[in-house]
């Protein structure tokens, strides 16, 4: 698990960036980007405001590391401060941005990406950095059309990429939520690591069927939506 001190770190500069584009790829969720100026690992995060009078919120980065911008995917949430005043900016004005830190970071060793929602963006960074090979992701999403960069995963990962819909159905998706995924899976494997990105209510979820399947409490890393 992340350490919490790790996230609220107050020493963390926030500096200007000017926004390159900020795109709504599915009904109230934008990815939003700016011209990269440091080096990071994927998996990583950064803190953004668009306001010096709103508390910085973290995001993790959803671009591979070596391209010249950083995106992050974010839902709009109609009673915050700060997602509606981003998903209204456009290409040229300014926000504040962190540099990017955090310890949610995956190497070249099987393992397991499990995803809900808009926790696919780390897994994202990961795969547009080249490291896809010997992993297995899992998005679970409510609705279809929150499958966020569907088409690319699954041209690319292929079987090792396995959509779950708690709401809707559609061939080659699995019909539940991701806990109900894994329950029908009869031999998970118990020697690699799993990587879990999500709400704190689908973190527990899964980090407890893991455990009960003998899977190591080590290796299950998670990140945690708030």
């Amino acid at each position: 698990m992340p350490k919490a001190e790790e996230y609220k770190n107050p020493n963390l500069e926030l500096i200007e960036v000017i926004i390159t584009g900020n795109q709504e790829i599915s009904p109230g969720v934008h990815l939003i980007s700016w011209k990269r100026t440091h080096d990071f690992h994927p998996g990583q995060v950064v803190k953004i405001t668009a306001d010096p009078k709103i508390a910085p919120r973290i995001y993790s980065i959803c671009s591979g590391n070596d391209e010249p911008e950083i995106r992050v995917l974010f839902n709009v949430k109609e009673d915050g401060l700060l997602t509606p005043k981003l998903a209204g900016m456009i290409p040229g004005m300014k926000i504040r941005t962190t540099k990017p830190y955090g310890s949610f970071k995956d190497g070249k060793e099987p393992a397991w990406w499990i995803a809900t929602g808009t926790g696919i963006a780390p897994f994202y960074s990961m795969f547009r950095s080249g490291i896809s090979e010997n992993k297995t992701l899992i998005h679970g999403v409510r609705q279809l059309n929150q499958f966020y960069f569907e088409d690319e995963l699954e041209w690319s990962l292929g079987d090792r990429y396995i959509r779950c819909c708690s709401q809707e159905q559609s061939c080659n998706v699995f019909p539940g939520r991701v806990t109900h995924y894994l329950n029908q899976i009869n031999d998970l494997p118990t020697t690699i690591n799993y990587y879990l990105c999500g709400k704190a209510l689908m973190v527990v979820e899964v980090r407890d069927l893991l455990i009960s399947r003998g899977v190591p409490y080590q290796n299950i890393l998670a990140e945690i939506y708030f």
